[in-house]
């Protein structure tokens, strides 16, 4: 059972989320900082669904440098969200188009996680 605590900040993070992306789309000169930042949020709401985030972090690290193509589904999406923030990070140049498609995937994904985690419909804009 997860606490009110951690329910809470996965809600929110969620939330934020959400919104970065739906300013993303509204200012589009500022899209790669708004969508790299929905993306960190939507994994921040994941892993405080799972448990403690410095916890999960680490323990996702480590799984990384141990077995990095596990057949576990959640945990190889986490991992191919921490590859996609140092990618994202990382370049000059983005393609804005593709990289607001794969941050709607992984919010939406992150949301179905969370949703299901938390027990609680997460209500739309």
């Amino acid at each position: 059972m997860m606490d009110e605590y951690r329910k809470g900040w996965a809600l929110r993070y969620l939330r934020e989320a959400k919104a970065e992306l739906e300013a993303a789309r509204k200012i589009p000169y500022m899209a790669p900082g708004l969508v790299l930042e929905a993306i960190r949020k939507a994994r921040n709401a994941i892993y405080y669904s799972l448990g403690e985030p410095a916890f999960i972090e680490i323990l996702i690290r480590e799984e990384v440098m141990k077995n990095p193509t596990t057949n576990d589904s959640l945990l190889r999406f986490l991992i191919e969200i921490e590859s996609i923030i140092q990618q994202i990070s990382q370049l000059e140049e983005v393609n804005g188009e593709a990289m607001m498609k794969q941050a709607d995937s992984i919010v939406e994904i992150a949301t179905d996680i969370v949703e299901t985690l938390t027990e609680e419909r997460f209500q739309n804009f």
